[in-house]
């Protein structure tokens, strides 16, 4: 998030895997952001999708299962911080 001092970056995890399998996630900052403080903004919030090998992306919800298909891949893009004091 903006302000004074920024709120920090998330991190992008890419999961390629190579043979089929259940997968499943736990994970929270999806539906409410990350708050700024004393006037600082919230950061955007996280997003978890699978990347089908023919092209289809699908999001995923904070708690989720998916069967996977070799080549397929789950890319977690995690929430930054919320940034603190006034822009």
């Amino acid at each position: 998030g903006t302000g004074q001092w920024p709120g920090g970056n998330g991190a992008v995890r890419k999961i390629r895997f190579h043979e089929s399998m259940e997968a499943g996630i736990l994970s929270n900052r999806r539906l409410t952001r990350p708050f700024g403080l004393a006037g600082g903004c919230d950061a955007l919030p996280g997003i978890t999708t699978v990347e089908r090998t023919s092209g289809k992306l699908e999001v995923l919800d904070s708690t989720a299962s998916v069967t996977v298909a070799p080549g397929d891949a789950i890319v977690i893009e995690t929430p930054g911080g919320g940034g603190y004091g006034k822009p």
